[in-house]
């Protein structure tokens, strides 16, 4: 029987401790529906942000998935089986991988160039497009990505930091 999950969204924003108070922008300017992949990886108060978060998810109607596990939703954690499980790849065989753990979409990077990762080497179109074809889940396109960017990847949706920063 398959896992029960909330609808996959086609916008993300993924959290990193670099964005200081502009997390808060960010959780406002997502849509409604919109996921949120909660981060802020040793953060002494990541419990306490983490419950902060979450509290503006609900009201705000966000999909909010944990990195390392410790909810239903998880990211590159073990399924919990009773909600969304997302998984990083930066390869086909890292993406093929994720989905035999158990992955339901999968946040596949970089894409373009990103401040996130100075001088990681960008997929681009082609070879995102070669990577993610026929792989069964819904992809999110991430790495200096925003909604113009996304027209005519072959993806679900895509996952951002700056996009939600910097948008007017």
């Amino acid at each position: 029987m398959p896992r029960r999950h909330p609808p996959i969204p086609t916008r993300w924003l993924m959290t990193d401790a670099r964005m200081g108070n502009g997390l808060w922008t960010a959780l406002e300017r997502l849509p409604r529906g919109g996921g949120v992949v909660f981060r802020h990886y040793g953060a002494p108060d990541r419990a306490t942000l983490l419950r902060r978060v979450e509290k503006v998810a609900k009201r705000r109607g966000l999909i909010l998935v944990v990195a390392g596990g410790g909810t239903a939703n998880v990211h590159n954690a073990r399924p919990s089986g009773r909600g969304l499980t997302t998984a990083s790849a930066h390869s086909r065989r890292e993406a093929i991988g994720a989905i035999r753990r158990g992955a339901d979409a999968l946040f596949v990077s970089p894409v373009f160039a990103t401040r996130s990762h100075p001088g990681a080497r960008a997929l681009g179109r082609v070879r995102f497009g070669l990577l993610v074809r026929d792989l069964g889940v819904p992809v999110i396109a991430l790495g200096g990505m925003d909604a113009r960017r996304l027209r005519g990847l072959p993806a679900h949706g895509y996952a951002a930091i700056d996009a939600w920063l910097t948008r007017s």
